[in-house]
């Protein structure tokens, strides 16, 4: 599992339920405080619902489906690629 630094993530009792399953079930694998990837995607849906969600009315799930994927069209016109400036060795 890929997580970032949470505290939920490294607590004492989150070690200790990850110590009930079986070995090698999970390897936990801890993103860098400084850059990690979730943030991007936490930056994202913030963004998103400011911009897409924010003060709608709808009157089912199938039309907010479709304002989320006319939102999300609406991004893919405009991409914003992200450039990792960090090296692997470096991250880990």
């Amino acid at each position: 599992m890929i997580l970032d630094n949470h505290s939920a993530h490294i607590s004492r009792e989150t070690r200790a339920w990850l110590a009930t399953r079986p070995a090698g079930r999970f390897e936990l694998t801890f993103t860098p405080k400084h850059g990690s990837w979730l943030n991007i995607i936490e930056g994202f849906f913030s963004k998103f619902a400011r911009t897409v969600l924010r003060h709608i009315r709808v009157t089912s799930k199938y039309e907010l489906k479709q304002r989320i994927m006319a939102g999300i069209d609406e991004i893919n016109r405009h991409p914003v690629i992200h450039t990792w400036s960090y090296k692997l060795a470096e991250a880990a």
